[in-house]
Order: structure tokens, then C-alpha cells, then sequence
């Protein structure tokens, strides 16, 4: 398998890993603040990623890479998880899924920007195409959403694209898990203490859906994930293997569906089938 079939693997299997992340944010969000949901999802993934590094005895980064480890810790480790979970106080996770469509134009725009990749035209168009389709879905839904809600899931998308395009040019010299372990060890130093301060006084009062959901984003979404997806990047292009973002909504609408009992209907599966097309067109192009 070459580089490129290699990345767009790995990406898919990053996306998949990712799909749950906002559904376990809600269902965590019930019995956990956001603050102390966010922080400390961040300071169990640093502690697992400083034992991971010394383990495994990997170089440390030079100090001219500490500057973008700090962009993929404040976009990925802070600022994404913080305010989907904010906004997840006031919309649903099918809801919030659908934002995500906007993800892979953000990371496509930071790739150019950050990672000096020059996508074709087609690729553009595609792109766009598919931001349209899930931007316009979720304007269509607009009674199950507020302003306030849907503000910070466009902020969220910001940073995030950020995050992802920087942690990949990285992780070209890098690796992939280890620029998360190492934006996560940046964290910790804040992480820790505060979700020490945020731990509810009544940890008995904290249901094991909620402690399972901790532990799915604490592992998978902040940590294991990340391993697949910037080697993804990587290998395949920010730009073109970002794409694949646009199945990441259905994919946690469908979990949603299955978990949380929430109403998906027909017309989400036949913008999924528009989606699919414009990834298979931005792939061709990128």
C-alpha cells in the first residue's frame, strides 16, 4: 500500500475513532461541567502520553516547533473540546454533529495556509460543495438550534482546523501520536491542577454513563484517535485526507440515533449520499 492509499486509511479510521466524540460529550455533559469535562479528558490523555514518550523513548521537539505545538494544544486540546461541550449545554449532539461538515473546508483553508498545499480547482468546488450541503442541512434544522449554541460550534470548527493542519505539518517530522502526546504534556501543566479544582464534590453522584463517555473522549477522542489521523494527514495531504471529515456527521448522528434514542430522518441520509460524492470528487482533485 503506498502513501497516499496508506493516508487515507489511516484518516478514515481517525474520522471513525472521532464519531463518537460528540455523542459521549452529551451524555457526559449530564452529570460533568464542561469545565471539568474538558480538563480533564486533556490531563488523563497528557499523563498517558508522558508515560507513552518515555516508554517508547522518543526524541523531544526542538524548541522552533514549540510555537505550533501550542497552536494543536490551544485548537485540540482546549479549544475544541471546551466549547463543543459548551455548546452541547444548549443543543443537541445531532445538533452539533452537524457542524462538523465545515471541519474539513477549515482544515483544507489552514492546510494552504499553514502546510503550504496548493489544491486543484475541482477540489475547491467539491470542498465547498460539500460544506454547503451539511451547512444548509443544518439551517434547515433550525429549530432544534440557538445562537449562542451554534456560535460556539463555529468557533470550535475554527480552532480545530488549526489544530489538525498544524499537528500534521508536524507530524511529518514528528509522528503523528507523538505531537498530540506532546501538545497534551504542554496542557498539563494548566489541565491538571484545574480539573482538580472542577472535580464534582459528589463523585458518587456521577452516573457510569457519564464515567464511560470520560473515559471514550479521555482515550480515544484526545489520544488513540489522533494516532491515525495526523499520520493520515500526513501521508495523504491535509487538504485531501481532511476531507473525510464531511462522514463524520453521519457516522455520530448514527451513533446518536443508537445511543441517545434522538430522531435522525431521511433527509440526513440522503445529504450523507451527496457528502460521499463531493469526498470522492475532492480526493480525485487534491
Amino acid at each position: 500500500m503506498d502513501d497516499k492509499s496508506a493516508g487515507w486509511l489511516n484518516g478514515f479510521l481517525g474520522v471513525a475513532i472521532f464519531s463518537g466524540s460528540l455523542p459521549a460529550t452529551r451524555v457526559a455533559v449530564h452529570d460533568l461541567s464542561p469545565l471539568f469535562l474538558t480538563t480533564a479528558r486533556a490531563a488523563i490523555a497528557g499523563l498517558l502520553g508522558i508515560a507513552l514518550l518515555v516508554v517508547l523513548r522518543q526524541k523531544w521537539p526542538r524548541a522552533s516547533q514549540l510555537g505550533s505545538l501550542s497552536l494543536v494544544a490551544i485548537g485540540c486540546v482546549v479549544g475544541f473540546p471546551l466549547l463543543t461541550a459548551l455548546a452541547l449545554q444548549s443543543i443537541t449532539s445531532s445538533r452539533a454533529t452537524v457542524f462538523i461538515g465545515l471541519l474539513p473546508l477549515a482544515t483544507a483553508i489552514f492546510g494552504v495556509l499553514r502546510g503550504g498545499e496548493r489544491p486543484r480547482l475541482g477540489f475547491w468546488v467539491f470542498s465547498i460543495a460539500g460544506a454547503v450541503m451539511v451547512a444548509a442541512y443544518a439551517l434547515g434544522q433550525g429549530a432544534a438550534g440557538n445562537a449562542w449554541g451554534d456560535g460556539l460550534m463555529v468557533a470550535s470548527i475554527l480552532v480545530c482546523g488549526l489544530g489538525y493542519a498544524e499537528g500534521a505539518r508536524l507530524s511529518r517530522d514528528l509522528g503523528g501520536w507523538q505531537v498530540i502526546s506532546y501538545a497534551l504534556i504542554l496542557s498539563l501543566p494548566v489541565m491538571l491542577p484545574l480539573a482538580i479544582w472542577w472535580l464534582p464534590a459528589d463523585l458518587g453522584a456521577i452516573g457510569w454513563p457519564a464515567l464511560s463517555a470520560l473515559v471514550y473522549v479521555s482515550l480515544f477522542s484526545m489520544l488513540i484517535g489522533f494516532v491515525f489521523w495526523y499520520r493520515g494527514l500526513a501521508q495523504g495531504g491535509i487538504a485531501a485526507v481532511g476531507q473525510l471529515q464531511l462522514l463524520q456527521p453521519f457516522m455520530s448522528l448514527a451513533l446518536a440515533a443508537l445511543l441517545l434514542h434522538e430522531q435522525v430522518g431521511l433527509t440526513v441520509w440522503a445529504v450523507a449520499a451527496g457528502v460521499v460524492i463531493c469526498v470522492a470528487g475532492a480526493k480525485r482533485y487534491a
